[in-house]
């Protein structure tokens, strides 16, 4: 079961010109209690990523986190490519580069069992499904930007996939829905909403995809589940802009990665300690 994180910093510097790229501490947390949960309990795991993401995490000492190796391959997406309405870009071209088995997991996502039991016959699976709420998934008419593409073959009401964690076991299915995507995302240079393009892209076309191409897809969990005390999955998604609000929220939380990162991957966390940013947490 191997899986991938992915990262591309392209929108990082569109949003920061100038400026020194780095990770938060509590996402380089959660990355590596994601990377190394995973191999534990499910194989193995790769980064796929640009250049200076690599450069980064290799600066940090952190390539070790990912068994399956790191690749920067995400120096070509395209240029015409927005960085900032299609922010998560890199997690498409990423899939794009993989044959299917695969699974996308995103780094503040961790997965504390083994999940290939839930997989079996399945051509797709994604963390949950969402709500049509018309202001993250509007109808067609909001993508007046999107020149060439036919926005009128979709199904509009099948409901969205968080693709938090996606999994691929079909690899034409893979191959359908990446490209399908990805020409959307072409279409659209001129893209000016940071949120309704992306996740139409990413979340709502895979269920589009799965649709048409009438693929076996399930959703592993659902909303209440995936926050209702379950024992399988963490997504710290909702709880960032809180921990950014409040420092003692922040610090806190980091603390209790450090304390967990000790307590089950003690080699791993002296590693991790010794990054600069991360050091106080393991204080």
């Amino acid at each position: 079961m191997h899986a991938f994180h992915s990262n591309w910093t392209r929108p990082f510097f569109a949003r920061n010109p100038g400026g020194d790229y780095a990770v938060e501490p509590f996402e380089l947390l959660t990355t590596a209690l994601s990377a190394l949960q995973w191999q534990r309990e499910n194989g193995a795991i790769s980064m796929l990523c640009d250049t200076v993401a690599a450069r980064y995490y290799e600066a940090l000492g952190l390539f070790f986190l990912w068994n399956g190796g790191v690749y920067p391959l995400l120096d070509d997406i395209p240029a015409d490519v927005n960085p900032i309405a299609f922010w998560a870009a890199g997690k498409l071209y990423a899939l794009a580069a993989l044959r299917a088995p695969c699974v996308m997991i995103d780094t503040d996502f961790i997965v504390w069992k083994p999940i290939a039991p839930l997989l079996n016959e399945l051509d797709a699976a994604a963390i949950h499904r969402e709500d049509i709420s018309p202001g993250i998934y509007p109808g067609p008419e909001a993508f007046g930007r999107s020149q060439g593409f036919d926005l009128s073959a979709l199904d509009w009401t099948v409901r969205p996939l968080n693709t938090a964690l996606a999994y691929f076991g079909s690899d034409a299915f893979r191959r359908f829905y990446t490209d399908t995507a990805i020409s959307f995302i072409r279409s659209a240079p001129e893209a000016d909403d940071v949120l309704t393009y992306m996740v139409f892209a990413e979340q709502r076309m895979l269920a589009m995809c799965a649709a048409g191409y009438g693929a076996h897809v399930a959703a592993l969990s659902d909303l209440p589940g995936l926050f209702g005390g379950q024992a399988y999955y963490t997504h710290v998604w909702g709880f960032k802009q809180q921990m950014r609000d409040n420092s003692e929220l922040y610090s806190d939380f980091c603390r209790r990665c450090a304390a967990r990162l000790c307590r089950d991957f003690p080699e791993a966390a002296e590693q991790i300690a010794k990054v600069p940013s991360l050091a106080p947490y393991f204080a």
